[in-house]
């Protein structure tokens, strides 16, 4: 059966082509590769782009401080308004190395016996060669100036050890450790060239 034969309605003005050696019917081009392909690549390209551009964004609203206005504020502690180790003078300003802590000045070294400073051993015991003794103990210990004498020993009760000066003390001191005299006294007058020693007793008996 023909295809005139199964349409079942007279052929009017319609049906007569107007060019007769034109092709009747729709006729489309076939196809091309890329047409069929590009929307498949369109995909693979775009979708890591577009994931790359979402996790970033993401990123960035999720950060501290960026979208909660409280999130600066949530570990601190009620209540602590300093930095540990900080200081605060009621201005807002920290001070600068260095300023607002006056730091004491170094302690001055102690003086030291001067072992050349004079000596002069004077025997008010009434015992023969005492002041000899003592002096070979002081030149012993490395004092290099100390010579020997007689004295009465006026007002004292005791035997002593006197320095003319502040600056002579140290040395005073071990001249009366070495020599076993406890009573070590400023005295100008009785010590006039530096350091003096009066024996009333043997500091051995």
């Amino acid at each position: 059966m023909s295809k005139a034969d199964e349409y079942p309605y007279p052929e009017d003005e319609f049906d007569v082509p107007a060019d007769p050696d034109a092709p009747r019917g729709v006729h489309r081009a076939p196809r091309s590769a890329w047409s069929r392909w590009w929307p498949f690549v369109a995909v693979l390209v775009l979708a890591p782009v577009l994931a790359y551009g979402a996790v970033t964004v993401w990123g960035m609203l999720n950060e501290p401080g960026s979208s909660d206005p409280g999130a600066s504020t949530a570990d601190e502690v009620p209540g602590d308004t300093t930095d540990d180790g900080a200081t605060d003078d009621g201005t807002g300003e920290q001070p600068a190395e260095g300023e607002g802590t006056p730091t004491e000045p170094d302690a001055a070294p102690a003086p030291q016996p001067v072992l050349s400073t004079p000596v002069v051993v004077l025997n008010a015991a009434g015992i023969a060669g005492l002041a000899g003794q003592q002096q070979e103990k002081l030149t012993g210990a490395g004092f290099t100036a100390v010579t020997t004498g007689n004295s009465e020993g006026d007002g004292l009760t005791g035997s002593t050890v006197f320095y003319a000066s502040e600056d002579l003390k140290a040395t005073a001191d071990l001249v009366g450790q070495t020599l076993g005299i406890a009573a070590v006294t400023l005295s100008a007058d009785d010590a006039p060239d530096g350091i003096s020693v009066v024996l009333l007793t043997d500091p051995e008996a």
